[in-house]
């Protein structure tokens, strides 16, 4: 299995940037319109694609995506149809890491071994979950890396040293720092907590570190591009794409292109 993941956040160090990570909802506004969206985040600078999976209760996610993932419900996403994004993104984009993110119900009712395989033949690289906790991990994590597929695992602001060491125990690709405690798009945490954080993660860990949740503006993107290995936007990419429809390959490849060239002289 390539790693592309490490091998994308080794480029980004090497030419003294964080990584962009970019999140966008599968099957939003509809399954055909998703991979040309792909193509769109690529086009403009993301260096890690986040592909969501639709899923009816996103307990995570704020109003931009729960609203998307009721689009793409009810466009008919299925899990079908997001491996088949993921196959056809691979063969466009041989060396874009490419992650699956959601919640445990779609990942797990056929079975952990036969979604692992599934996110190996689309040529996924990693696979975060937001609902199965640490202490459960045997419900997915050892299918996954069976397969090569990294899990990536979220810290949050409320992670104390007694349990950091449960969540980096199988962690791989990077850490997922969620800045703020509370749901997605809604609010961002100030820079001193963050690099705070960031300093507290990175004595207890080798991975790179992503720092997600509230990431709006280029000037916020910039903020946290200074310390961290990796900025994570969804929600604002994901109202594009609501306010665009099938349209929003455009906008959404300028927008992204604005966070890259924030985070492109964040360090300069």
């Amino acid at each position: 299995m390539s790693d592309r993941l490490g091998q994308a956040f080794a480029r980004c160090h090497e030419g003294g940037r964080a990584a962009l990570v970019a999140f966008v909802t599968g099957g939003d506004p509809s399954p055909n319109d998703t991979g040309a969206i792909l193509d769109a985040l690529v086009d403009g600078g993301a260096d890690v694609i986040e592909l969501g999976m639709p899923f009816t209760d996103p307990m995570a996610d704020g109003p931009s995506i729960q609203e998307a993932n009721l689009r793409s419900l009810g466009a008919g996403t299925t899990t079908a149809d997001l491996f088949a994004i993921a196959r056809d993104f691979r063969g466009r984009h041989p060396d874009t890491p490419l992650v699956l993110m959601g919640y445990a119900n779609p990942m797990i009712r056929r079975g952990p071994a036969w979604f692992a395989d599934q996110c190996r033949e689309a040529g996924v690289d990693g696979v975060i979950c937001v609902d199965i906790p640490t202490e459960e991990d045997d419900a997915l994590g050892p299918a996954l890396r069976d397969a090569g597929i990294d899990t990536i695992r979220l810290a949050t602001p409320t992670t104390d040293e007694a349990r950091l060491p449960a969540v980096l125990d199988g962690a791989s690709g990077f850490l997922y720092y969620v800045s703020v405690a509370g749901i997605t798009g809604k609010q961002q945490a100030a820079q001193d907590s963050i690099e705070a954080a960031l300093a507290r993660l990175k004595a207890h860990t080798d991975l790179p570190v992503a720092v997600g949740f509230g990431v709006r503006t280029p000037g916020q993107a910039a903020d946290i591009a200074r310390v961290a290995d990796g900025v994570v936007v969804g929600s604002a990419i994901v109202e594009l794409v609501g306010e665009h429809g099938a349209d929003a390959p455009g906008p959404v490849r300028d927008y992204v292109a604005s966070l890259s060239a924030a985070i492109q002289s964040a360090r300069t």
